[in-house]
């Protein structure tokens, strides 16, 4: 087998995207830019009209909004496109050309898996170590994506290849893709309650704050506004004429952007994260912990569990946090390695509004009693 050039390590998989498109981030920013462009457009078509002067500067505007927003789509896909991904006997490599991250593949505490609803059998796969608390908090996470068969690449990585099955992957469920003498100990999904339609962590609050901000401007703006037009359609510009047309269009087109923008901050932070939550499906087998909603699976080896924290959660349901451990992130030391305890917009490890709280923890801290 072939050796890596940088560590000198003997190289076990190479791959490249299967699938690339850009990030829903920036064509989300792209739409954005191409619906500014359009109201400057508007805002440019009003002065020339109705002014009689040459808008140099909203088109200028446009023509950075148009190129701008091309970009966005362009850019991060020929980044992509460049991606090379190496799992050696030591690493997993990412490289983009002359850049290159790595993490060790023991320091790997657990990975997600985003599988491509439009690719069947392709997705993303985001592994994880583990980050220590306080001062000593830091992210690092190596996301290869556009895979074919993630969870056969993550197998490949957690030394399981030989057991693990082939195909169907984003298509059966997880607990029908288990390893061979892998079997489910414990399954449960997380229960309905309205607390998870609320803000709760900093992310979601300032999500909310935003949203606010903006449905006040939408409001400040259309109070302002209706008595403008009303003058301005009884004064140098009539209610049928192109230039109060062309205003009415881009001003309604920017209110609505607002509104637009508002509404998703709002589901995002609230609406999708409670939708979610009572999607997620939990599973505790002999060698894993699974958890799967929608399009999305984390995978967490058992052996990486120190211990195990139980929360009330309202209504007789507990959250199960998992304190994991690792290299350097010693979760019994003062720093601390608990994985992500905020909510956020993708799986943690924590089992959330779960009933039979205690025939988890019981199970989850059986292997480590098991070790000591």
């Amino acid at each position: 087998m072939p050796r890596d050039s940088y560590f000198g390590e003997r190289i076990i998989w190479q791959g490249r995207p299967e699938v690339v498109k850009p990030p829903a981030f920036f064509k989300a920013l792209a739409a954005v830019a191409f619906v500014s462009a359009t109201i400057s457009l508007s805002f440019a078509a009003v002065i020339a009209f109705a002014l009689a002067e040459v808008p140099v500067s909203p088109l200028l505007f446009f023509a950075w909004c148009v190129i701008l927003g091309v970009l966005l789509l362009v850019l991060p896909r020929r980044w992509a496109e460049r991606a090379r991904y190496t799992v050696t006997e030591s690493h997993v490599i990412v490289k983009y050309g002359p850049f290159s991250r790595t993490i060790e593949r023991h320091a790997i505490s657990f990975a997600r898996i985003f599988w491509n609803e439009d690719h069947p059998n392709t997705g993303d796969l985001e592994i994880v170590r583990a980050v220590p608390t306080g001062a000593l908090k830091r992210r690092l996470r190596l996301r290869l994506s556009g895979l074919l068969s993630p969870d056969r690449v993550w197998a490949i990585v957690r030394g399981a290849a030989d057991l693990a099955p082939t195909g169907h992957g984003g298509v059966r469920p997880v607990g029908q893709r288990l390893d061979e003498g892998e079997r489910v100990m414990w399954t449960a999904r997380s229960r309905f309650k309205f607390r998870a339609f609320l803000p709760q962590a900093q992310r979601e609050w300032l999500l909310i704050s935003i949203a606010l901000f903006l449905t006040a401007g939408v409001v400040r703006m259309t109070s302002r506004l209706i008595p403008t037009f009303e003058r301005l359609g009884a004064g140098a510009m009539p209610i049928k004429s192109f230039s109060f047309v062309a205003l009415s269009f881009g001003v309604s087109l920017a209110l609505l952007l607002m509104l637009v923008m508002a509404g998703y901050l709002a589901y995002d932070a609230c609406i999708r994260q409670g939708l979610l939550a009572m999607e997620t499906r939990y599973l505790v087998t002999n060698k894993r912990v699974l958890i799967q909603r929608r399009g999305e699976e984390l995978h967490l080896d058992r052996a990486k569990i120190i211990d195990v924290i139980d929360a009330p959660a309202g209504a007789g349901l507990r959250d199960i946090f998992i304190v994991l451990d690792g290299p350097r992130a010693r979760a019994a030391a003062t720093s601390g390695a608990f994985g992500e305890m905020a909510r956020g917009p993708h799986l943690r490890p924590v089992f959330e509004a779960v009933e039979d709280a205690e025939s988890v923890s019981r199970i989850l801290r059986q292997k480590q009693r098991e070790a000591a």
